[in-house]
């Protein structure tokens, strides 16, 4: 029997309907911060049930979505966003809809860990019957500004320290890029920026994975000539799925686009995608054609030459 698996991703941007026109009005929102969030866990939470309906297994929702992405600047009044990875408003909410969709959920959000009392950008991976398989934390933090605008990401939270606790569903070896099983796949996460640096799909692949979730908001020329290039690339190279789920719109008050132009690739090239809302897209991922030989007669992971590079 074929292992088949659909996927879906969210596409679509902040929901709070509040949001002040000008940069400098953004103060106003510091005691409404709760309302933001509760907006935009509102709307993923329609859009999952919306995924689950059309038969998706895993639903992938977006780079911080519980927000606007706040980092084109530096504010501290959204560090007020941040919160529990595991017992939090954001993951309580979604562990419910999890439960009654049967749906595993992929939810990046902006984590405060009470023990450390430090924030990051973790992906909170939640089965489909509502428990908690563990959480990635995004291990490369970007600081730099292109021709369309700035991102100041390492004002707001720091890069993974690897300590993500211990997960009976965590089948890596490596701290800092756990690998999940879930009833469906084997499924990672490498958030923005981290989708960049060669090492990351090869450590979730070499540790199991069969699907990597990459949410990300991107923006820019470069950006967005090398979306429609890595996931490909590495897809082929390290023979998994990668599904890359970019924001798509404008949001006040800055008025920043984002692309979107969200897909999945595997070791054949791009999936095509299925009939779907335009919040989402959707695609069956063939788990089957990941194992055996690879057609191409190549076998990288055993003529590496890890000690030459």
């Amino acid at each position: 029997m074929t292992r088949t698996v659909r996927v879906a991703m969210t596409e679509t941007c902040n929901a709070y309907r509040g949001m002040p026109h000008t940069v400098e009005e953004l103060g106003r929102l510091a005691d409404h911060l709760d309302d933001v969030r509760a907006a935009n866990v509102d709307h993923h939470v329609a859009l999952i049930r919306a995924a689950a309906g059309l038969g998706a297994q895993v639903v992938g929702l977006g780079e911080l979505f519980t927000a606007p992405y706040f980092a084109l600047g530096k504010d501290a009044m959204w560090r007020g966003l941040a919160e529990d990875a595991i017992v939090g408003p954001t993951v309580t909410a979604l562990r419910q809809v999890a439960r009654e969709t049967r749906a595993v959920v992929v939810a990046p959000i902006y984590e405060l860990d009470p023990r450390s009392d430090r924030r990051f950008n973790t992906a909170v991976v939640i089965s489909g019957d509502g428990a908690v398989l563990g959480r990635y934390r995004k291990t490369h933090i970007p600081v730099g500004a292109n021709e369309q605008g700035a991102f100041t990401e390492t004002f707001y939270y720091d890069a993974s320290d690897g300590d993500l606790g211990a997960w009976p569903a965590n089948r890596s070896t490596n701290p800092y890029f756990p690998v999940f099983e879930t009833p469906v796949a084997r499924i990672g996460v490498a958030i923005c920026y981290d989708r960049h640096f060669e090492g990351v799909i090869a450590a979730l692949a070499a540790n199991g994975a069969e699907l990597v979730l990459s949410p990300a908001v991107t923006f820019g020329a470069k950006s967005r000539r090398m979306w429609d290039l890595e996931f490909p690339v590495d897809a082929a190279r390290h023979r998994v799925y990668i599904a890359g789920s970019n924001r798509k719109g404008v949001e006040l008050p800055w008025t920043q686009p984002y692309f979107g132009a969200s897909y999945v690739a595997g070791p054949a090239g791009v999936v095509p995608t299925l009939p779907a809302p335009p919040e989402l897209v959707i695609a069956d991922l063939d788990l089957d054609a990941l194992t055996g030989p690879d057609p191409s007669g190549w076998d990288l992971a055993r003529d590496r030459r890890p000690t030459i590079y």
